[in-house]
């Protein structure tokens, strides 16, 4: 039978609960299991594609096109395994499809509540994701803290699938703050002792404790206090530190024996984890000897989380290559003509990462038109990609007003646009091109040297597209179109293939990259930045 984890937070948020669930995922898939992972989110949203990344961080893409939490990047990076529709459910989500049952008479003329309506439509989501991939573990994480309003109904179905399973199918883990007082020198357990207390109050006792704390627990007793109070057995509370590398955070929790805890109270047989590649993935880190500057030239730079996933790709190359890579946080909004010379000259390459929306856009083309003209290696992901086509129109066409439509409409040469039969008056959410598309690559490009093929498959998020009545001027002034999809509608991706290294797509590569897999189009930018 499937088994069930769930993990809740307590005290604050931003604790590191989908680092804890990720890393324990990875833990068990290296001990034989195949290990699926989901999120549930509390907030109203039907999903997060309408947020601001501001709000919430980077939207991740799933190959079957889900719109959802960059929890599930942590998952994927670390589990490796690619998740689904069933990997993220909300609030919104949640009452979307209890109302629309409502209005199809599913309920049979029955009252809808909470309990059991809503309840029951969340418990038929952690299930299906365990049919949907067969897996033999399900690790769930509930979004937000322990007493949130709006996380209540998630806690309840939670507490009825560990009744429904049976508790030696399923288990809780609470990850919570362990604050160090410096004052007194001390940790202190009250904040751990009343998340935990709330969260029996809720019909829960958690099986395991994570303890969050940026201070090494020096004090052993505070591991036997804690068991006492919170009514767990010594060994299940476990210390997580703040870790110099992300990556080291199942090794450090394999080190006080989180697995083999969570076999042993799950009644899970099997061997010890095999974790000699990702061993061998910390010490390359911990070894780089080179390092590059990499500018990341974007409208949401305040906040990092909103580029998360190109941020841990640019890593991963780095690790590959053998180097630290800096990032250059620079907002697009501050670039003009008169400074970003000085501004860009200080870096290595640079990445034009996505975003929807005019403000900024000037900034990213002149740092389109300064990497053409010297020589910088760029990487432009979706707007980025973008972005290199409406300089190319500026600079090599001499289409002074070009823009895409979704900048100005009253623009004469809108290179790039709505496809035919598109319509600008859709509902936003949901409605882009999502998922995972295939491409085919121009033999002798960028593209094909860096992937090492002719035919790729790459997930998307994005509605305007490159405008074909432009593809003949373009391509005579020197853009090359690399990549197309395979019946040659729609152009993917593009480069100047004489530089070394100019490439900008459609898709966006950093969904795929993992630490100790990185992705070519992030390992070929690194590789040329260190040339430069």
């Amino acid at each position: 039978m499937t088994k069930f984890i769930f993990v809740t937070g307590g005290v604050v948020s931003g604790l590191g609960k989908g680092i804890t669930a990720a890393s324990l995922g990875r833990l068990l898939k290296m001990r034989g299991l195949k290990v699926a992972a989901q999120k549930l989110d509390p907030y109203i949203n039907v999903d997060p594609g309408t947020m601001s990344p501001y709000q919430h961080g980077e939207v991740y893409v799933t190959e079957d096109g889900a719109e959802t939490d960059l929890d599930l990047g942590h998952y994927e990076r670390f589990i490796d395994e690619n998740l689904n529709r069933f990997s993220n459910l909300t609030t919104g989500k949640v009452y979307s499809n209890v109302i629309a049952k409502e209005r199809r008479g599913e309920y049979l003329g029955s009252t809808v509540q909470i309990i059991p309506h809503v309840t029951d439509e969340i418990k038929r989501f952690i299930y299906n994701v365990g049919r949907e991939t067969s897996a033999d573990v399900v690790i769930t994480e509930v979004g937000g803290t322990i007493g949130d309003i709006e996380g209540q109904p998630f806690i309840e179905a939670i507490r009825q699938v560990g009744n429904e399973v049976g508790r030696e199918n399923s288990l809780y883990i609470h990850v919570c703050l362990l604050p160090y007082l410096k004052a007194s020198g001390e940790h202190k357990t009250k904040p751990t002792q009343h998340s935990v207390k709330e969260l029996q109050g809720m019909g829960i006792t958690p099986d395991i404790i994570v303890l969050r704390t940026d201070e090494i627990i020096e004090d052993k007793s505070i591991f036997g206090k804690i068991a006492h109070f919170c009514n767990v057995k010594e060994d299940c509370v476990i210390e997580n530190n703040t870790l110099p590398v992300l990556y080291e955070a199942p090794l450090m929790l394999e080190r006080s024996g989180m697995s083999d805890i969570v076999c042993r109270e799950l009644g899970l047989d099997c061997p010890p984890p095999d974790l000699s590649e990702w061993e061998d993935l910390i010490d390359r880190i911990k070894s780089r000897s080179t390092h590059v500057t990499i500018g990341l030239v974007g409208k949401y730079t305040q906040l990092h989380d909103a580029y998360l996933s190109v941020v841990e790709a640019l890593h991963h190359a780095g690790y590959y290559c053998n180097s630290a890579v800096y990032i250059e946080w620079i907002d697009s909004e501050t670039l003009n003509e008169a400074n970003y010379t000085d501004i860009l000259g200080s870096v290595d390459g640079v990445i034009v990462p996505g975003g929807f929306g005019g403000r900024g856009i000037e900034g990213m083309i002149l740092t389109a038109r300064y990497c053409r003209e010297n020589n910088i290696p760029y990487l432009g992901i979706c707007l980025g990609m973008q972005i290199a086509v409406i300089e190319a129109a500026r600079d090599l066409l001499g289409y002074t007003d070009a823009n895409s439509s979704e900048f100005d409409d009253s623009s004469a040469h809108k290179v790039i646009d709505f496809m035919p039969g598109q319509s600008e008056d859709v509902a936003k959410g949901g409605t882009l091109r999502l998922g995972s598309y295939p491409c085919k690559i121009k033999a002798g490009s960028t593209m094909e040297r860096c992937y090492g093929s002719d035919l790729i498959n790459e997930r998307h998020r994005h509605r305007y597209e490159f405008n074909n009545d432009y593809r003949e001027q373009l391509t005579d002034a020197g853009l090359v179109i690399s990549g197309q999809s395979p019946d040659g509608l729609l152009v993917e991706t593009v480069e100047y293939t004489s530089h070394p290294f100019f490439v900008g797509v459609q898709h966006h590569p950093e969904f795929k990259s993992r630490p100790n897999r990185p992705h070519p189009l992030f390992t070929g930018l690194v590789k040329a930045s260190l040339k430069a």
